[in-house]
């Protein structure tokens, strides 16, 4: 399993703000009831479909199928870490798989909530690329197989609110600047009013941590799919430039010193730091990453510092040691790999 996935490695569009963004389609089967519901040769029968679709979408790039139950437990984790599969799908793993693309772009979750959970990650602001992909990956599966699907009510889920084009589309926001002028509430607080959530780094019920929020809709019903795409983007630029607008303020004269030395101070620390958690890495390192953004620290890579928001993480690091490690151990490994890491 490949440890940097692409939209990991590399910045897309806006990538100084915007980490990454995603969409995800839910499909289910219409002679099959839904996963929390079905059968156990009903589930297995779905994932022998899905496993049949993989030579089917070699016109889309290389395809390769896990079946979850024959994953360690601590890759299952290190998949979550990576954003290519949901907490959920690591749960009971009988009957699940997912199918990811050669350079994790693509991931497709089989028997999680829905049958099929289509998903695709790029690096940046890229929603309609994103949509695209998806569209097409969702084109190969539709030919081969019996969609559950209401002329009326749209494509149908196990969860209501995803009835309709079962499209949830998100973008990845860093926003420091925003949280260090005491702003992010009020740029954010209002979407739900507009049919969209806000939520942490790993989606639905994550903390925010790092300055990073993610932006996605709410509403699947009444909008096509290229309608919701433009809508979100239409927020996401208002997010850009208020989080713009924030870090010229602290850039201005009477203020550039005292942004300079809380962002320098932050560096230190985790250029020297022995032990350190996980929340406590990813602030440091949103500061180090504004800093870098904002042309004050020289001499590092933003992507490394994208990077490491994910290695970082609990599972990366037990899979860095080939071994389950307790709390304190990874603060310790945790430190040591981000001052290796900087130092280079």
């Amino acid at each position: 399993m490949k440890e940097t996935s692409s939209w990991m490695a590399k910045s897309g569009p806006q990538g100084d703000i915007v980490l990454g963004t995603r969409v995800r389609l839910a499909r289910n089967i219409r002679s099959i009831p839904f996963p929390a519901t079905a059968e156990r040769d009903q589930l297995r029968e779905v994932l022998r479909l899905g496993e049949e679709m993989v030579p089917l979408l070699k016109k889309l790039g290389e395809f390769s199928f896990l079946k979850m139950a024959e994953v360690e437990s601590l890759e299952r984790e290190v998949l979550v870490e990576k954003h290519l599969i949901s907490p959920r799908h690591t749960e009971n793993p009988q009957n699940k798989g997912v199918i990811l693309g050669k350079h994790d772009e693509i991931s497709i979750m089989i028997n999680e909530e829905d049958h099929i959970r289509i998903q695709v990650l790029e690096p940046g602001l890229q929603l309609e690329q994103a949509w695209q992909v998806a569209n097409a990956v969702d084109d190969c599966f539709e030919k081969n197989l019996d969609y559950a699907f209401d002329p009326e009510l749209g494509f149908l889920t196990a969860c209501p609110t995803n009835v309709g084009t079962a499209l949830r589309a998100s973008v990845m926001f860093h926003l420091p600047a925003l949280k260090r002028v005491n702003q992010v509430n009020k740029v954010l607080g209002t979407v739900s009013k507009f049919g969209l959530t806000v939520r942490g780094l790993y989606g639905e019920g994550s903390d925010v941590w790092g300055n990073i929020y993610q932006l996605s809709n709410q509403v699947t019903m009444g909008h096509s799919e290229e309608e919701t795409i433009e809508y979100l983007n239409g927020f996401t630029e208002q997010i850009l430039h208020s989080e713009r607008q924030a870090r010229e303020y602290l850039m201005e004269e009477n203020r550039k010193l005292l942004t300079e030395d809380q962002l320098y101070r932050s560096y230190g620390v985790l250029t020297h730091a022995r032990s350190m958690s996980s929340q406590e890495a990813m602030e440091l390192l949103s500061d180090l990453k504004l800093g870098v953004d904002l042309g004050i620290i020289q001499d590092i890579d933003s992507d490394v510092l994208k990077q490491l928001i994910v290695q970082i993480r609990a599972a990366h690091l037990q899979k860095m040691m080939g071994q389950p490690l307790p709390a304190e151990e990874r603060d310790r490994l945790r430190a040591s790999l981000v001052r290796e890491t900087l130092s280079k």
